[in-house]
């Protein structure tokens, strides 16, 4: 389905609300709009398969335009808003995007960056204009809204950061199959989680982001309604389960663990007996804090691990983690096999790297070398998201350990290859390692450890030594990759071969604290 069969059933239904505002989208609306910018980009050009860009806050014509890249059969690259110019510049380049969208919001990027993107033909900005860029409301005003001859369902090409400092994109399957044709993840989403045209989804995460972007369009192929916040508060997330009665949502455990720590009275304050399914993903919840949201919600809680790359789904819900604390759930579409370095499979309780066997494909756009390690190295076609884990007698999934070196901070995935390669840059700096550690909120925070050209010979040369060196990496990542905290050494752990032992160094930090990676 699409949002243009619910504008034939019911054109006043609300496809989106804002949840700061009340604005309402209706299906006719979002139908009429995506038709109207379909028309446009392929009037402008672009082709099926062609790829385009956008990079927006959680702006109230965000599916709007996402839909109507789908409708035109775009493969469409959603950006965050948080990427530096170097980073944006790069993922537009690098996906041969033919057209970009962005808002007046963005507008110092989108100037800063005009000339480094010479590829991308059509440019278009969403509340106001600057120089080389087209008002996005004149020209989808001038654009018709009657449905394209040849509709096309398009798909994402989503970007994670990369362990070589550039991000890569997933390139996955694309059937060039008619608009409105059965979606996996959607069937998902009806078979676990309830999906129909009766759904309030509450999205309080970034509309960019793979997870929110394609649980809303799923929304939208069932009929259903999303709540869109501009970002997560935690009582502003439970007064719109109470005010809009929401049925769904999909969180990360950083939220769990902000709602928790609201006054009770506060908690109280807020009748959340409307939800039927809570599920979350991104990162791994401890036994406690999801022990906790079972008693306060009750058993609506659903948890589910995968990737943008599609290859598998694992899935539980609240009898069944009740039932196998600590899991992440059972592979439903694909077959879990647990390898160790040489692709020899492992026993049951045993941990090695997780690998799915499924029919999904997947390419690390222009990577065949990082294509090629995520594949089986025995050539059965298996593939692995880089995940340690190992499956109980039940074949039930446990996670222990994650892609190399990878943070994963409030349901953002940091990889710290990128701080590292910008910090040794700096002329104080000979050595540096950037890892996870613990973090009470966020589940893991960014830290540095440094090896300086001259240790500081007090606390307070410490701190000016690291606030210089905080805000050097910020001058070409976003703050969120960056470290929050830096310790000095007089040398870090390598072996004569020059490989940095970076497992000692994040031991200790979690061991310190107490918790185990």
């Amino acid at each position: 389905m699409y949002p243009g069969h619910f504008a034939a059933l019911s054109p006043d239904k609300p496809a989106v609300i804002d949840a700061q505002t009340g604005a309402i989208l209706t299906y006719a609306q979002l139908d009429t709009a995506a038709n109207k910018i379909s028309n446009l980009l392929r009037q402008s050009g672009l082709e099926v398969g062609d790829h385009i860009a956008l990079c927006l806050e959680n702006h109230p014509r965000y599916f709007e335009i996402i839909w109507g890249c789908h409708y035109a059969g775009l493969i469409y690259t959603a950006c965050s808003s948080r990427l530096t110019s170097d980073e944006l510049t790069y993922i537009l380049n690098d996906c041969g995007a033919k057209a970009y969208i962005t808002s007046h919001y963005k507008a110092d990027q989108a100037q800063e960056i005009a000339d480094t993107i010479p590829h991308v033909e059509l440019r278009l900005m969403l509340d106001g204009t600057i120089a080389g860029f087209d008002s996005f409301e004149d020209a989808v005003e001038r654009s018709s809204a009657t449905p394209l001859e040849e509709r096309i369902d398009g798909t994402d090409m989503l970007y994670s950061s990369g362990t070589t400092g550039r991000p890569k994109g997933v390139r996955l399957q694309f059937p060039r199959n008619p608009l409105g044709s059965p979606n996996a993840l959607t069937g998902l989403a009806q078979f676990l989680l309830g999906f129909d045209e009766n759904v309030v989804y509450l999205s309080p995460a970034p509309l960019y982001h793979a997870a929110p972007l394609r649980w809303n369009m799923s929304v939208h192929r069932t009929g259903g309604t999303s709540i869109v916040m501009d970002h997560f508060d935690a009582e502003q997330f439970l007064h719109c389960v109470e005010k809009f009665s929401v049925t769904h949502t999909q969180t990360v455990p950083t939220m769990f663990v902000r709602m928790l720590k609201l006054p009770d009275a506060t908690k109280r304050k807020y009748d959340v007996s409307s939800l039927s399914y809570v599920f979350h993903a991104a990162a791994p919840c401890p036994i406690e804090t999801k022990r906790s949201m079972i008693d306060w919600f009750g058993p609506v809680i659903h948890e589910y691990y995968a990737g943008s790359e599609g290859n598998g789904f694992v899935y539980c819900n609240t009898e069944q983690w009740l039932a196998h604390p600590g899991t992440v759930g059972m592979a439903l579409n694909a077959t879990i096999h647990i390898l160790d370095d040489d692709g020899n499979e492992l026993p049951v309780g045993e941990t090695g790297t997780v690998f799915f066997e499924s029919t999904a494909s997947f390419e690390y756009h222009n990577d065949p070398e990082k294509t090629k390690a995520s594949r089986d190295p025995q050539g059965r076609g298996w593939s692995t998201l880089g995940d340690i884990g190992y499956i109980d007698h039940d074949n039930f999934l446990y996670l222990t350990d994650r892609k190399a070196y990878m943070i994963i901070s409030g349901g953002v995935n940091i990889y710290p290859q990128e701080a590292e390669n910008a910090l040794i840059h700096h002329p104080d700096v000979i050595d540096v390692a950037v890892f996870g550690i613990p973090h009470e909120e966020f589940g893991e925070e960014v830290k540095a450890v440094v090896q300086p050209v001259s240790m500081p010979t007090c606390d307070k040369e410490s701190a000016e030594l690291s606030a210089r060196l905080i805000a050097y990496c910020k001058e070409s990542l976003a703050d969120f990759k960056c470290p929050r905290s830096i310790d000095f050494r007089e040398e870090l752990p390598r072996h004569p071969t020059g490989k940095l032992y970076k497992r000692l160094l994040k031991d200790e930090y979690w061991a310190n604290s107490g918790r185990k990676i």
